[in-house]
């Protein structure tokens, strides 16, 4: 490969606090090596739309305490078509642009590893960039401390209420495909039980824990659901145990989209930094087709395929620590 002497960086999908640290380090890094940095404003769609910015060591100047993306970000039906894809490689080709770095989550990284697939001469590496944590690979995407302090910080408040008026509360936090967030939230917070969509049928397990409460007589009962839990979402969950449990003072919060905003956590400040500084260094080295991430608290190059199609797993440990910490 010949010598990189522009690059373009874009977020797509869903954002994620930290993404503005990742944008930095890719832009601080890049002109380090005296390579040339484009931004491309609403992800892939502004790929296909030519929506270019030239980006300097200003531009980034003072973004790492800001949530969400200062490039904006989108989902694109056209990039899923050939016809998208040739319109953006043109776009990329006519700006002079040698290699682009993504920073998203898993359908941002499928769309890349398809792009290089068709176009191998422009290489294109990954960042994960998701609240849900839930991206093969690696330890940690950004976003997700800063979402998980969100909702233990939600969590804690509405268990004082909960306490005050012997409630059982069912919380509902993002994570459509995947638990982690539930998961880690839920045993940072003391939650009684956790419903995610790795583990199945949890509905009778937990209205067989409920009967045991009921009789204890606690105060208050906080329940983290994942809203892709297979029985569904916590009004749904909360309506079939308000059928077997009416002396329940039954009450449901759905947390939402705050879990998607506010500033950076230091953690993901940092790492995102990390991850854009990485990028730009696995260019550097030739590298494509690969995403940069954390295991073990080093930085690894993980290929495309890989992230794609293997699944990253629920720690079953932990789903046994919040029973045994509940009881």
């Amino acid at each position: 490969m010949g010598r990189i002497k522009s690059i373009a960086v874009l977020t797509s999908g869903g954002d994620s606090p930290g993404m503005n640290a990742a944008i930095r380090g890719v832009t601080r890094s890049a002109l380090y090596y005296g390579i040339e940095v484009t931004g491309i404003r609403r992800g892939y769609q502004g790929m296909i739309e030519k929506d270019f910015v030239r980006l300097e060591a200003g531009s980034v100047s003072n973004i790492l305490a800001r949530g969400g993306t200062i490039l904006k970000t989108a989902r694109s039906k056209e990039f899923m078509e050939p016809e998208g894809r040739r319109r953006a490689y043109g776009n990329l080709k006519e700006s002079g642009i040698d290699a682009v770095v993504v920073i998203g989550g898993d359908g941002s990284l499928t769309g890349a590893r398809i792009f290089c697939d068709e176009y191998f001469d422009i290489p294109f590496i990954g960042i994960p960039g998701t609240i849900d944590n839930d991206i093969y690979g690696t330890d940690y995407s950004i976003g997700y401390d800063t979402a998980l302090n969100t909702v233990v910080e939600a969590v804690d408040k509405i268990r004082d209420t909960a306490d005050s008026h012997n409630r059982l509360f069912f919380i509902e936090v993002m994570g459509r495909d995947a638990g982690f967030l539930a998961l880690e939230s839920g045993i940072a917070c003391g939650a009684e039980a956790v419903m995610i969509p790795e583990v199945k049928h949890q509905v009778k397990n937990l209205k067989s824990y409920l009967e045991k409460e009921f009789k204890r007589k606690k105060s208050s009962n906080i329940i983290i659901v994942a809203e892709g839990d297979e029985e569904g979402g916590a009004f749904d969950i909360a309506d079939k145990v308000k059928a077997d449990f009416e002396n329940f003072n039954i009450r449901v919060s759905i947390l939402g989209y705050i879990q998607r905003g506010g500033t950076p956590s230091a953690l993901d400040r940092v790492n995102g930094s990390a991850l854009g500084y990485a990028a730009v260094e696995a260019l550097m080295d030739d590298q494509k087709s690969v995403m940069v991430g954390f295991r073990n608290d080093e930085i690894e190059l993980i290929p495309f395929r890989k992230v794609i199609r293997l699944k990253k797993k629920i720690d079953p440990n932990e789903m046994k620590m919040v029973e045994i910490l509940s009881a």
